[in-house]
């Protein structure tokens, strides 16, 4: 597409930001949607009758509402929007097939809404992170394939001969996940609504934390460190501290990753020794993590002055800090010794909550603010204010819940394990969940925070998109030695 000057005459082309721009705006959507039934059931779980006895408002139907919302719809999102922008902006090049970006858009949205009608009537496969059913799951594979055929085909036509790092980390998250959907996803249909998984017994327990584990690495991680990579040192005006350390924590992150499923099963029927390889890449995975995360925030040497004006870099540097404390609990917890103490308790809960909350939701926001502006023709966001707000009302939320649950999760474990001398439990079950009840009450608190400064993003956003212009962005002209 060109753009077209007075008298007839062709400028130059204009990058293909409409899809972007579409899913920018249904990312801040779904995220207030999936926080939303997240302080609902965090509601349920401090007082049960708040679900006033409708199945349909269960925990067990709204909890992978929450998930699949937040994880799929809102970081999902996310991630279609950057990915197609980085990829544009760094090969210089319009998006390949611009109408299937735009299929992908509409193909992913109907994922969202199947989800939401499914999973709260309880139809589900009961896997993990994987609870759709195979009609849905079969949408999904074709939208990601899709997906893969736009972004790699991008990365085929691009007018620079050098593959920016931002996009081997989108590229690698876009492959491992169509793996990993595909593998984990196959059953055997006996009905539209209901299927049965290919596998059976510990297998399938295996298959699917080699999923449940890698969603978070690939999904969760390598996509979002494709945001790091590119919109830190975009937002910051300096280049990224150490190219060469990207590289290496590219490899080394995603050849360990896909190791590390087995600790979801410890002292679980998977034999010994799988448990032990899990725990050992577990514990590998800290050095390519922290390597990442050091290389985020020493982008910012010789800038660190402007945290104190730039709220969105703000949101950017700090997502960092949740990344490296998440990617330092969750190695401690995989050891077995640890997990005997942590594994079924609201520790658990509160590790996901600072990977989830901190890093993910942090550098989406802070990517997010960076991307609608430029997406509506504004030179930055309608409230500077408000986006300052946001960042400290979500991040006293995410430090309420994951400290509430921490200290829950650890109270659990040991009242659960407590001896009497003859080997009778100190404490009965029901007493550790009244002796749970207030922290319960804090997790609220701090998911209405984060929620709140969900609905003041949102608010933002609209005013941004109604005061702003769409213009088309050009692609630059490139000197001769760019193309060789």
């Amino acid at each position: 597409m060109t753009s077209k000057q007075p008298g007839g005459a062709s400028a130059a082309p204009v990058y293909d930001d409409g899809v972007v721009r579409l899913f920018t705006l249904a990312a801040v959507l779904w995220g207030v949607v999936g926080m939303l039934v997240g302080v609902v059931i965090a509601a349920q779980m401090t007082w049960p009758e708040l679900n006033f006895g409708i199945p349909w408002l269960s925990f067990g139907r709204l909890r992978p509402l929450h998930t699949n919302a937040v994880i799929f719809a809102f970081g999902g999102c996310a991630l279609f929007a950057s990915s197609y922008y980085v990829v544009q902006r760094t090969c210089q090049t319009r998006l390949f097939a611009g109408p299937l970006a735009q299929f992908t858009f509409w193909g992913w949205q109907l994922v969202i809404v199947l989800a939401a009608v499914t999973l709260p009537l309880g139809i589900t496969s009961g896997k993990e992170y994987a609870e759709l059913e195979w009609p849905i799951d079969l949408l999904i594979a074709v939208v990601w394939v899709s997906y893969a055929v736009v972004f790699f085909g991008t990365i085929g036509i691009r007018r620079v001969r050098h593959i920016y790092v931002a996009n081997w980390f989108f590229g690698a998250f876009i492959i491992a996940v169509a793996l990993l959907h595909i593998v984990n996803s196959a059953a055997l249909p006996v009905s539209l609504t209901k299927s049965y998984s290919a596998y059976a017994g510990v297998q399938d327990a295996m298959v699917q934390w080699w999923y449940g584990h890698n969603a978070v690495g690939f999904f969760l991680t390598a996509g979002f460190l494709g945001m790091m990579y590119y919109f830190i040192p975009k937002q910051a005006e300096r280049p990224v501290y150490s190219y060469r350390l990207s590289i290496v924590h590219f490899w080394a992150l995603i050849f360990t990753y896909m190791w590390a499923g087995p600790h979801h099963l410890h002292y679980t029927a998977l034999p010994d020794w799988a448990q032990s390889v899990g725990m050992v890449f577990s514990l590998v995975l800290l050095a390519p993590s922290w390597g990442g995360m050091i290389n985020g925030i020493m982008t910012l040497s010789g800038a660190w002055h402007k945290l104190r004006d730039d709220p969105i870099l703000k949101f950017l540097i700090v997502s960092l800090s949740f990344y490296g404390m998440s990617t330092f609990e969750g190695p401690m917890m995989s050891i077995k010794t640890v997990n005997a103490l942590s594994h079924y308790t609201d520790w658990t809960i509160g590790h996901v909550h600072s990977g989830a909350l901190g890093w993910v939701g942090l550098i989406s926001m802070g990517t997010l603010y960076y991307l609608v502006p430029r997406m509506f023709g504004r030179t930055r966001m309608y409230s500077v204010r408000a986006i300052e707000l946001h960042f400290w009302v979500a991040t006293i939320g995410i430090v309420l819940y994951i400290a509430a649950m921490w200290i829950a999760g650890v109270m659990q474990g040991l009242m659960w394990r407590a001896l009497n001398p003859d080997g009778t439990l100190v404490n009965s079950f029901v007493e550790s969940v009244k002796a749970t009840f207030p922290f319960y009450v804090v997790r609220l608190l701090g998911g209405l925070l984060y929620l709140g400064g969900m609905l003041i993003m949102a608010w933002n956003v609209v005013m941004t998109a109604r005061s702003g212009r769409i213009e088309p962005a050009r692609i630059p002209e490139l000197p001769a030695a760019a193309h060789a």
